[in-house]
């Protein structure tokens, strides 16, 4: 999804949070002039996270407020308790963050107009509404037109397995769980030598949202988004030539489920290219809205090692393809993997960056997100890369393209204590959305200490997966660290 775009003038409910955050980085450091840089503060000021009386943090399932966007009562459950956040993403408009959990719900959460007014506390963060969905979803974008006082503008696409694409409305009324009555339009994709439904395992939905692109096993379909019903893809685009080969295309074209796709900004270019990529690690370049055919495809398998040097080219399957912000560089996101790879698409065609220092050895997705660079942070510019690990730190990379080689982290923070599953910038740059969580084992100190012990109906224990302490989402704010300031206005020019 594309959250990047601006919401029309005089919309003042719209653009209450964004005009918040605008006077905000009046002091933020990406604003600061030439210099020695200070290292940002970043400073909590949302979260899911309860603090009790005493002071002592917990982590709680999200529960909703008492009011929504048009100050409506939702009596909305309470999530299930065994389950923790995969993703989230902001709103066009920049007023709300969606987020997805493993207990297969999508929650919205409306911030408050004083987000970043000083408190002696982080705001609380409770969901202004849910949608539950009785089967696994694999991937969800919300409009790219989103409006907080445009209620027609509040829906999101949907993939669940063994379903249609659905199309939801954010803030249905009355609550009531995802079924196919709060879905205000279905997208048939259906296998027709069986009639069976296709799981798409990836979205994207872009400005100016009247289609959307959906990436499945060595398929692309493009939708539009006024058919829907049995009318099915406007267009599909076979990622190989033919599935009746031996070798499923012959070795040609990009095999496998398709994983990930992003646009480059229309901002940026008139004919913007759809970036896939798979879980068999290749990458494809295309352009849905003008062919059928790709423009280029590739492997990325020994690439780390070929043009960097490293051994450890440990990727297991891309999980997200990012532009950055000039529709120049494509970094590549995957699991399992060492660093992230970034391309120089526009120019040399060739790897330009490995972004190493990150922990990411899990089959569990750690999205990323990308920012537009500026002088403060590189001679050239270049772009900014931020992303979450498996440890709980959000890494940043700033000049990223700016130039070549093996980049370590420019900075970090500790955000959560658990794998970070999604970082995404607000569009204005000093605010950031986290969401944390994941499955982990039993230690073999809690499988010592149980051995011998039975449950409440004399069954012995047995060692069965459990989540992280921290499953939260939480909303950070830039600002600058006091001594750092201190030093860098001190520190002589040139």
């Amino acid at each position: 999804m594309d959250s990047h775009k601006d919401v029309e003038d005089g919309e003042a409910c719209d653009q209450r949070e964004a005009q918040n955050i605008s006077h905000h980085q009046e002091d933020s450091p990406r604003n600061q002039p030439d210099g020695p840089r200070p290292f940002p503060a970043v400073q909590v000021v949302a979260s899911t996270e309860h603090r009790s009386r005493g002071g002592d943090t917990h982590s709680a399932s999200p529960e909703p407020h008492d009011h929504g966007p048009q100050e409506k009562e939702y009596a909305l459950d309470k999530p299930h308790a065994r389950s923790f956040y995969r993703g989230v993403q902001w709103t066009a408009d920049g007023t709300a963050v969606v987020a997805s959990t493993s207990d297969h719900r999508i929650s919205v959460h409306v911030l408050p107009e004083d987000l970043l007014a000083p408190k002696d506390q982080p705001f609380h963060l409770e969901p202004d509404s849910q949608l539950r969905f009785s089967e696994p979803s694999y991937a969800f974008a919300v409009s790219p037109y989103f409006s907080l006082s445009e209620p027609l503008s509040q829906t999101v696409l949907v993939s669940c397995k063994d379903h249609p694409i659905q199309l939801h409305h954010l803030f249905p009324d009355p609550p009531a769980s995802a079924s196919s009555s709060t879905s205000t339009s279905p997208y048939k994709l259906i296998r027709r030598e069986t009639e069976a439904y296709i799981s798409a395992e990836s979205l994207l939905w872009t400005w100016p949202g009247t289609h959307f692109l959906v990436g499945s096993v060595n398929r692309l379909d493009y939708f539009d988004i006024t058919r829907t019903g049995s009318d099915g893809p406007a267009l599909t685009i076979p990622t190989i030539p033919s599935k009746r080969h031996l070798s499923k295309g012959g070795g040609v074209g990009m095999k496998g489920m398709v994983s990930a796709l992003a646009s480059q900004s229309p901002a940026v270019s008139d004919a913007p290219l759809v970036a896939a990529g798979t879980w068999t690690r290749w990458l494809g370049l295309y352009d849905p809205a003008r062919s059928n055919k790709a423009v280029a495809n590739w492997s990325i398998r020994g690439v780390v090692e070929a043009e960097f040097g490293h051994r450890d080219d440990d990727g297991g399957g891309v999980v997200q393809t990012l532009w950055s912000p000039c529709g120049r560089y494509l970094a590549v996101n995957e699991r399992q993997a060492s660093g992230i790879l970034v391309y120089d698409v526009r120019g040399t065609g060739r790897p330009v960056n490995l972004l190493i220092g990150r922990d990411a050895s899990t089959q569990q997705r750690l999205s990323c997100d990308v920012f537009a660079g500026s002088a403060a942070t590189s001679d050239d510019g270049g772009f900014e890369l931020w992303a979450g690990s498996k440890d709980g730190r959000v890494l940043v990379w700033e000049g990223v393209g700016a130039r070549s080689g093996t980049l370590d982290e420019s900075w970090d923070f500790r955000a959560h204590q658990s794998p970070v599953g999604g970082t995404m910038l607000h569009p204005g740059g000093s605010v950031v959305a986290t969401c944390s969580g994941a499955w982990t084992t039993t230690s073999d100190d809690e499988l010592v200490a149980q051995a011998g012990t039975s449950n409440d109906v004399g069954m012995p224990k047995l060692a069965s997966p459990r989540l992280t302490d921290d499953c939260n989402l939480k909303i950070w704010a830039l600002g600058m660290d006091d001594d750092a300031l201190d030093d860098a206005e001190k520190a002589p020019e040139g």
